[in-house]
C-alpha cells in the first residue's frame, strides 16, 4: 500500500502511463462510481472525467467504436398481471409541544415539558392495570 502526504499548496502529479490505464480502466468497469474511484487515488473526479473524455477523443480519431450509452433491457410488464402497490410506512404526527410519547398496547400518551411527575406515574399505572 502507497501513501502520499502533500503539504501546503497542491502540486500537479505526472501519472505514469499504465497507472494512468488502471485507473481509466477502474473507472470503466462499472463496479464503482467515477467520483470514487477517483477519490481513492486522491484525485479530483473532474481530472479522470477529463481523462475519459481524452479517452474517447482519442479512439474516436482512430474509428474505434465507442458506445455512447448502455443499451437498456426493458422486461414486458403482463397485461394481466398488476403492478405490485407501494405501501408507504404511516407517519404518526407528532407533537412539537411533547417531550415524551408513550404508546402502550395501541394508547398514545404525550407528556409535555413540565407534567407533574405524579400524574406521570399515576397515567401509566392507570395503562399497566388495563393489561
Amino acid at each position: 500500500m502507497r501513501f502520499e502526504v502533500f503539504t501546503g499548496a497542491g502540486r500537479r502529479r505526472d501519472w505514469p502511463p499504465e497507472v494512468k490505464a488502471s485507473i481509466l480502466a477502474e473507472s470503466f468497469a462499472g463496479q464503482e462510481t467515477v467520483c470514487s474511484v477517483a477519490r481513492r487515488h486522491g484525485m479530483s473526479p473532474s481530472q479522470l472525467f477529463t481523462w475519459r473524455r481524452q479517452l474517447r477523443k482519442q479512439m474516436e480519431s482512430q474509428s474505434v467504436a465507442v458506445p455512447a450509452f448502455v443499451p437498456a433491457i426493458v422486461d414486458a410488464v403482463v397485461a394481466d398481471e398488476p403492478a405490485p402497490a407501494i405501501q408507504r410506512p404511516k407517519r404518526r404526527r407528532r407533537s412539537k409541544a411533547s417531550a415524551v410519547e408513550l404508546e402502550i398496547d395501541g394508547v398514545a400518551v404525550k407528556i409535555s415539558r413540565g407534567a407533574d411527575a405524579g400524574v406521570i406515574a399515576a397515567v401509566i399505572e392507570a395503562l399497566r392495570a388495563t393489561r
